[in-house]
């Protein structure tokens, strides 16, 4: 199975001056663990996913006036839309994320979760009884 097929293809996306509530709180609404930040003034695509969050808050940040940019990951691993689930499973694995951005070519097309993953996996291991 493929990448494409797993994938959630509404993403989030937020720019690098919201701040840490604004993102956290459109992630809360939609019932997801990650926002794809595009910054206009640099390269690539960068992630934000809730242990980002996590971390701000356990470090006592202001997340009405810190901005997203300064707490997301730039360093991204990126899914191809025809990889495998075995090879996104792979890169989160040994990445120790639990988050792919999918590129298809330089276009951001889904994210798929580690959630993603196991609901797959576990679906297609069910034996009916």
């Amino acid at each position: 199975m493929q990448v494409r097929e797993v994938m959630s293809s509404q993403v989030l996306v937020v720019g690098p001056e919201h701040t840490l509530r604004q993102a956290a709180r459109m992630m809360m609404e939609r019932g997801i663990g990650s926002a794809v930040v595009i910054d206009p003034d640099s390269e690539g695509v960068g992630i934000m996913t809730e242990r980002d969050l996590l971390n701000a808050i356990g470090r006592g940040l202001d997340c009405d006036n810190e901005p997203t940019g300064a707490h997301l990951t730039w360093d991204v691993v990126y899914a191809g839309p025809e990889w495998t689930v075995e090879e996104a499973a792979t890169a989160m694995a040994r990445g120790g994320f639990r988050h792919l951005v999918v590129l298809d070519g330089r276009e951001v097309a889904g994210v798929i979760s580690l959630r993603d993953v196991v609901r797959v996996w576990a679906t297609e291991r069910v034996v009916p009884g």
